[in-house]
Order: C-alpha cells, then sequence, then structure tokens
C-alpha cells in the first residue's frame, strides 16, 4: 500500500460498496459530440462503448432500466449558461444537430430512456433520481463521458442521492489519460467502487441465477 493509500484508508475512505438487487445503467453523454472525432469535441471512445454495450445488453435483456444522457441546447441558452462560458467548445451541442443523437454504436433501443441535460450530473435539473426511485433501483452502473467532468459529476449525485456506484474503468472514457486515472481514483476513494466490464457482467449474470 502505497503512503497515499495509507492517508486515505487511514481516514476512512475508499470502503467497499455495497450491491444491491435492482441496477441500472447510467450511459452518460455517449453522444456524436463526445464519440465522433470528426468533432473537436470528441475523442476516440470506441473500445469503452463496446464494454458499455456489454453491460447495457444484458441487463436490458433482465429487465434492468437503461438510460442514456445528452446535452443538448438551444440557441437561446447559449450565451446566457455560465457553464458555457468555461467550455465554449459545449456551445457546438445544439438540439436538433448529430452531435446530441446517442452514438448508435451503443445499441441504444427504443425501449431505453433518454435524459436531456444542461450540465455535467445526470441528476441536476432532470427526473433522474426520481425516475430510479420509482423503478426501485438500488445500484446504478455508470458509463459514459467523460470520466473527468460528467461521469465524476452524475457519480458524485447519484451517491447523495442515496444510490450505491458503480463505475467500469474500462467503460467511461476522456479527452487525456490523466485526468481519467486522477478521477477514477476520487471516486473509488469517495463516492463510489471503480471497477471493470467483466467484474459487473459477472454480477449481472449471478443475480439473474439467484445469487
Amino acid at each position: 500500500m502505497s503512503n497515499q493509500e495509507e492517508i486515505y484508508d487511514q481516514a476512512g475512505f475508499g470502503r467497499p460498496v455495497p450491491r444491491g438487487h435492482r441496477p441500472a445503467v447510467i450511459v452518460v453523454d455517449f453522444s456524436y459530440g463526445f464519440t465522433d472525432t470528426q468533432y473537436p469535441t470528441a475523442a476516440d471512445m470506441s473500445d469503452e462503448i463496446s464494454n458499455t454495450r456489454k453491460i447495457t445488453d444484458l441487463a436490458r435483456a433482465m429487465g434492468f432500466p437503461v438510460i442514456y444522457t445528452t446535452i443538448a441546447y438551444q440557441a437561446a441558452e447559449l450565451d446566457r449558461l455560465a457553464w458555457l462560458r468555461k467550455s465554449e467548445g459545449m456551445k457546438a451541442l445544439l438540439q436538433g444537430s448529430r452531435l446530441v443523437e446517442i452514438d448508435a454504436r451503443t445499441g441504444i433501443s427504443p425501449q431505453d430512456s433518454i435524459v436531456v441535460k444542461k450540465g455535467a450530473s445526470a441528476f441536476f435539473g432532470t427526473n433522474l433520481a426520481a425516475f430510479l426511485a420509482s423503478a426501485q433501483v438500488d445500484t446504478v452502473i455508470i458509463a459514459g463521458a467523460t470520466t473527468s467532468g460528467c461521469v465524476r459529476a452524475s457519480a458524485v449525485d447519484a451517491v447523495q442521492a442515496g444510490f450505491n456506484v458503480l463505475v467500469p474503468r474500462d467503460c467511461v472514457a476522456d479527452r487525456a489519460r490523466a485526468p481519467h486515472d486522477h478521477n477514477l481514483y476520487d471516486i473509488q476513494q469517495k463516492y463510489g467502487d471503480v471497477t471493470d466490464c467483466d467484474d459487473l457482467l459477472q454480477w449481472l449474470a449471478c443475480l439473474d441465477a439467484g445469487c
């Protein structure tokens, strides 16, 4: 154990998250504006999309909710929202444009929900928490983009809303490695368990088998 890990451990952080029996999968912002590299706001997230699809396909087949999020702005909002003053490139995510459509490689289905948001968190200003509560969800698997932005914000708000949080490291992506790694470390210490696709597939299969 490194000195850094010892500091967190002695402070009581990094404890394992209990896993419930009613999971949902939240796929954060795997829209073309983030996944299609012809757009300057995007990065190559092909592997993360492929891994995420394994989880969503299984969860959907088991009857668990699969929710996608996208950021979409109306033209009238572009010069008024504070976030867009800092992250000006996000102004390209206009409602009705291809950039805000969910990437078809995710395997999104007509039975899945789509949450449209204006900020980083999937929960802020949306009905997501109410939707999950009504579906009796106790644990959320959070995948998507970006690790240091919308994934992290969604993980923080998910645990604050009362849900156990699981983040598969090979299902989340960022534009650079350092913020990806740093934010996964922070999520693991404070907000949820950072795991991987294979572990979650095994867990879901176990739930299906009545474990």
